[in-house]
């Protein structure tokens, strides 16, 4: 339902840092900024899975799935996915920085979008 990951690779000095995520396996990647106290989600993918790494602030996730359901906390540094089928809503305790990374498209080419309102439709 949700699994925490490890950067491929990460490197710190003097500069600053440099963190690579992945190095494949995604074809869509979304930079997303929240406000204190923004909530999103409230849905779920039948196709895509999607992994999460925390740039900046803190993200407070909920997972759910028929009778499961996992609140977390995660923070810069972390990263996290969640499987297709599980419903997801976060709140932004802080202003937060998300990289969104999703192993296939949101959107298909005839308009369609991979996402499913958990309120509105029942996991299958």
């Amino acid at each position: 339902m949700l699994e925490v990951l490890q950067p491929d690779f990460a490197f710190a000095d003097d500069r600053g840092r440099l963190v690579q995520l992945v190095h494949g396996g995604y074809e869509q990647v979304n930079v997303l900024v929240s406000r204190k106290g923004t909530f999103r989600g409230g849905h779920y993918h039948k196709v895509s899975s999607e992994a999460f790494y925390v740039v900046s602030g803190s993200v407070e996730l909920t997972v759910e799935r028929e009778n499961e359901r996992v609140t977390r906390l995660f923070r810069e540094g972390e990263f996290f996915r969640i499987e297709p089928f599980v419903n997801h809503s976060m709140v932004f305790p802080e202003d937060c920085a998300l990289v969104a990374l999703y192993d296939q498209h949101i959107e298909a080419n005839d308009g369609a979008k991979d996402i499913y309102s958990a309120q509105h439709d029942h996991l299958e």
